[in-house]
């Protein structure tokens, strides 16, 4: 049996493989930060039928040890078709068991969005959706950080803002911008076609470039948290933040979603701005009515379950939501989803995945059209 993780997204380091009913782990931390969660590895040379057994031993010292129970491990033979291997949290170590139906085997704490299937996304988007490479900033490694403009209307009022994966291990952000993306290259679309009469459409389908091509879970290259950088944002340090910063005032944003992934919830869910300095009743409306529109369009999302909800002038106003919502007045919103399943919902086969961040990402975009003319 080999193990490895020497490719991109991979993060594991091997304590003990002596014995295969019970093969220590541990997932190694980001890069000049303390937070870990993510994982990803391939095991070679299995008897398919035998059992494997796996400790990740370290999961209860990760960034997020709650969110452990009633978590599952994702699986695949082909990195293309993944599902839920059952596990346990206990003593401090996540626990799950195969037996295989082939000799290798790839597990990950969500279904990876690779670099490679990313350049497939951003030739998609121009040769297929319409889309235009407005910008390219850099990483601090030098990774290109792609800015596409969707116009139709050169007229179009509105500037609508999608951003994804500012936490590289949040996987299931660019699955749902791959959603937004696909649903863009249907130009029979009335209701697509209605929003992009009124609005120019600004998507970063990967914030985090070089942190998702280590395995990390929440930070960039220089250990930064890119989504706590909104107020002191430096090319230095967090220039992928910079960049989009800099295109936002030069154009304008009318309204903000920032897409995410939670370890600890198993719903989908939204946070908004409600402890911004200057919310107001406008922007309470906007937002009721935009959670109300994603029940209504059928969108596997609710309201019962998220965050604690900001006192009013107490936001932490270096998080992208409330930064662009305060600096731009608009309508400004984190859309997360979960790392688990969305319990509304439940697929035990699957859990949340890839497949299901897409449809999500269309139909915000029904939301989007709906509300078009109501952001100002």
């Amino acid at each position: 049996m080999q193990i490895t993780s020497n490719f991109d997204s991979g993060n594991i380091e091997v304590i003990d493989s002596s014995n295969p009913q019970r093969v220590l782990l541990a997932m190694r931390a980001d890069l000049r930060s303390h937070h870990f969660q993510w994982f990803h590895f391939k095991v070679d040379g299995l008897t398919p039928g035998q059992r494997y057994g796996f400790s990740l031993t370290n999961a209860g010292e990760s960034a997020y040890p709650r969110a452990w129970p009633g978590y599952n491990a994702v699986a695949s033979y082909d990195q293309v078709n993944w599902f839920r291997v059952p596990s346990r949290f206990e003593a401090g170590a996540l626990e799950f068991a195969l037996e295989p139906g082939a000799a290798q085997v790839w597990f990950a704490y969500f279904e990876p969005y690779s670099r490679a299937r990313h350049d497939w996304l951003i030739e998609q988007a121009v040769s297929r959706a319409g889309a235009e490479l407005f910008a390219t900033g850099k990483s601090v490694e030098g990774r290109d950080i792609q800015l596409l403009r969707v116009s139709r209307n050169p007229d179009a009022p509105r500037r609508i803002w999608i951003i994804a994966q500012q936490h590289p291990g949040e996987h299931m952000a660019e699955w749902f911008m791959e959603g937004v993306i696909e649903r863009l290259q249907n130009r029979d679309d009335a209701e697509l076609n209605r929003l992009l009469e009124h609005a120019e459409l600004y998507l970063v389908p990967n914030m985090n470039p070089d942190g998702a091509f280590r395995g990390h879970l929440r930070t960039n290259a220089a250990g930064k948290d890119l989504n706590r950088a909104w107020q002191a944002a430096s090319e230095a340090e967090s220039p992928e933040v910079f960049f989009v910063q800099q295109q936002m005032r030069a154009v304008g944003v009318d309204l903000f979603l920032d897409i995410h992934g939670d370890e600890e919830i198993p719903h989908v869910f939204t946070a908004g701005c409600e402890g911004n300095p200057g919310y107001d009743k406008r922007l309470e409306q906007l937002e009721s009515r935009f959670r109300n529109r994603l029940v209504a369009v059928g969108a596997e999302f609710q309201t019962a379950h998220g965050y604690p909800q900001d006192a009013p002038g107490q936001a932490n106003t270096t998080l992208a939501c409330n930064a662009v919502g305060l600096e731009f007045d608009c309508l400004s919103f984190t859309i997360e989803m979960p790392f688990k399943d969305h319990d509304d919902n439940p697929d035990p086969h699957t859990g949340w995945n890839g497949k299901r961040s897409k449809q999500l990402g269309k139909d915000v975009l029904s939301v989007a059209a709906a509300m078009v003319h109501e952001l100002r």
